[in-house]
């Protein structure tokens, strides 16, 4: 098997309920678990991917436009940088997290980093260790982190495919927007 699932930012912050909440999110943190439970023997891995802001500068905004600035979300350390509890049953097949956005805005799961035996791996890399060649991608945000994780899956040069009843928008028209510049540059949506 060569197929990775890669689970976006599942966490507190963008489920109802969080600084950021995003409509579905629980309902993608259930439907992961339920995915992995009915299909987690087609990947060779599952990785997810996690927001984790010290000071993003910019990125946070005490008057946010919801484009490139937003409320806080995801600070290091708190419960809403955690994954969410829905997300459980999925959490146990994850063999690696990769946190993104300490000091930046970082959207693509692929600015992200996993530490171990003091070494930083990124996402594309760790994969690549792993001879993955296609990747699967499910979470939150679909028009935000979800569309820049899979277009950077794709410049990777990883077969892609966004499942589509696992991620949440943010906005229908974004999402919309988001999900034809997916499928212009090759990924599939399933």
């Amino acid at each position: 098997m060569s197929r990775a699932l890669i689970i976006v930012d599942v966490q507190n912050d963008f489920c109802e309920g969080g600084s950021l909440a995003v409509e579905g999110g629980t309902a993608v943190a259930t439907g992961v678990g339920e995915h992995l439970r009915e299909h987690g023997q087609d990947y060779a891995t599952v990785v997810a991917t996690a927001d984790w802001h010290v000071d993003p500068g910019a990125h946070w905004s005490p008057e946010p436009d919801y484009r490139t600035s937003w409320p806080v979300h995801c600070a290091a350390g708190t419960s809403g940088a955690e994954f969410s509890p829905e997300l459980a049953p999925a959490l146990a097949h994850v063999q690696a997290v990769f946190r993104k956005g300490e000091h930046e805005a970082a959207y693509s799961g692929f600015e992200g980093v996993v530490e171990a035996h003091g070494r930083r791996t990124g996402l594309a890399e760790w994969l690549r260790e792993r001879e993955v060649r296609e990747v699967d991608v499910v979470g939150i945000a679909t028009d935000h982190c979800v569309r820049a994780t899979a277009l950077d899956a794709v410049r990777e040069g990883f077969g892609t495919a966004v499942l589509l009843d696992l991620v949440a928008g943010v906005d229908p028209a974004t999402t919309r927007t988001a999900l034809a510049e997916l499928r212009a540059a090759g990924v599939a949506l399933r």
